[in-house]
């Protein structure tokens, strides 16, 4: 885990002193500070690796080394004999790293022949808050009509057994990011740790024992919530038995009643209802008598209070072309017309994908995810190509970022198109949506199609009476200035200055 991770959790979590903390650490007192005002990544240094004669024939040595594995001790080749066979393909190097590399590899397959079968285990116990386990599963589900598989987000609480399901179609870094914000807000905290297998969204490169090379990314999201990330030891399955268990479980407690979905958002509603009521139907394995739902209640004061939610992002930056599009993931995304052939900010999230530049987001996009091997679309925001059609109005008859207009629009533009500059009007009336709101320019069109007189000036006129339609916000006049005799209307007046008027 990263120093700058404990770090954190010392002074924020457990309320540790700057001093403290340097004792225990070996720093500095002002290194410390600099860390904790934020904004310091932990210095790296990158380490050493040279190449060896070797790399080239590991692939080979491995596979003989396997096969002379399988068979008896003595039609089994020596290791000087592997490295004769080797120098006459072409191998340069010396005889102990050949020997190194078959004693490596024999240490591998005895860790892996200890943690194979069914096995014998330790009983694990938890106390409340104290951890929760975490893994991904593949299920598969009907959304729109179509059978689609899944990448299914697993977490649960290692006391309470209360457990926590979300869908996504991969396993990538906003995907993770987002599946814990919503577990531990369903959850109502934060545990102090976190078990988790060596995924490569999480883990680097695995080291010796429990020394593990973590993402940044994920170091990032464990740092913000303050709780501590544990990696089980490779094919160790059974020390997040827990969430194995559920992986399983939920085939038949979930899935399998799992009803057909219009979209993904609506699986994620349903998962969490789900998973609430099995809560309050399941009983706790090891307190009899009492419900997960129970249990979970008596757990959820003793979690870390929850932060606001991690931004998980994924940045990329992009050129935008010239046709105001940028690319990700086979498909095009619109931006605004004045930012065509810069350089922006691509922020990439699990459902959406925000654009920007200079410390201001610019254009917003639902996030599209094909599952086949097309050539993806082109998600236009037709709002993005006004500053053009001002320059260029002739677009407007066959411009595609145009084909999205809004109904009422689309039947002006008919009108508008068939008489002469009509163009210039209809981009005119569009362009109003940049200084009006939108449904309000929207609603003054559709009272001039309603009225069969649709032009500029009309929309205009209507408009204005629509933005300026608002009553005025009554004033409270002070006492003494409140009337005795309030004044009333009264018309007769009139008529009596009129009869004096006719009998002069």
């Amino acid at each position: 885990m990263a120093l700058l991770s404990v770090i954190r959790r010392w002074h924020l979590r457990d309320r540790m002193s700057v001093r403290e903390i340097a004792r225990r650490s070996g720093l500095s007192r002002n290194t410390i500070r600099k860390y904790l005002a934020g904004n310091v990544v932990e210095p790296r240094y990158p380490k050493r690796k040279s190449a060896s004669k070797l790399d080239a024939f590991a692939p080979m040595l491995a596979g003989w080394l396997k096969a002379e594995a399988g068979k008896g001790r003595k039609q089994r080749r020596s290791a000087k004999q592997l490295y004769v066979d080797l120098v006459q393909l072409g191998y340069a190097g010396s005889y102990d790293r050949v020997t190194a590399y078959a004693r490596a590899w024999r240490r591998a397959q005895q860790e892996l022949a200890k943690t194979a079968g069914r096995g014998t285990f330790v009983p694990l116990i938890f106390q409340p808050g104290e951890a929760f386990q975490f893994d991904w599963s593949e299920d598969w589900a009907e959304i729109a009509g179509e059978r689609v598989k899944l990448q299914v987000a697993q977490f649960k609480l290692s006391h309470s057994r209360a457990f926590v399901l979300r869908a996504y179609p991969l396993q990538t870094h906003e995907m993770l990011f987002d599946a814990h914000a919503h577990a531990f807000a369903l959850l109502g905290g934060v545990p102090r740790r976190g078990i988790y297998d060596n995924m490569k969204t999480a883990v680097d490169r695995v080291g010796v024992g429990k020394v593990r090379e973590v993402n940044a990314r994920f170091a990032a999201m464990v740092s913000h919530y303050l709780y501590e990330a544990e990696f089980c030891n490779p094919a160790a399955g059974w020390e997040k038995g827990q969430i194995e268990k559920n992986v399983q479980d939920s085939r038949h407690r979930v899935w399998h009643k799992a009803p057909v979905f219009e979209s993904l958002a609506a699986l994620n509603t349903w998962l969490e209802q789900r998973c609430v009521a099995l809560w309050h139907e399941l009983m706790h394995p090891e307190q009899p008598g009492r419900t997960v739902s129970e249990v979970w209640a008596d757990e959820q004061p003793q979690l870390m209070k929850l932060p606001r939610p991690f931004d998980g992002f994924v940045e990329h930056t992009k050129r935008v072309s010239p046709t105001c599009l940028i690319h990700f993931e086979r498909n095009r995304y619109s931006v605004p017309a004045s930012y065509a052939n810069r350089p922006v900010s691509l922020r990439v999230y699990a459902d959406r994908l925000v654009v920007a530049t200079e410390g201001q987001i610019i254009a917003e996009h639902k996030r599209v995810i094909l599952r086949s091997h097309s050539a993806g679309c082109t998600v236009y925001d037709w709002r993005h190509y006004l500053s053009v059609l001002q320059r260029k109005p002739g677009a407007l008859r066959n411009g595609a970022p145009f084909a999205e207009l809004p109904e009422g629009f689309k039947r002006l533009q008919a009108l508008l198109l068939k008489r002469s500059g009509g163009d210039r009007e209809m981009v005119e009336i569009l362009a109003l949506v940049l200084h009006h709101n939108e449904q309000a320019v929207l609603a003054a069109v559709e009272l001039a199609l309603e009225s069969g007189a649709a032009s500029k000036q009309h929309v205009l006129n209507l408009l204005a009476r629509l933005i300026g339609a608002d009553a005025p916000t009554p004033v409270d006049a002070p006492p003494a200035l409140t009337l005795v005799v309030e004044p009333q209307a009264d018309v007769s007046r009139y008529d009596r200055l009129r009869s004096v008027r006719d009998a002069a």
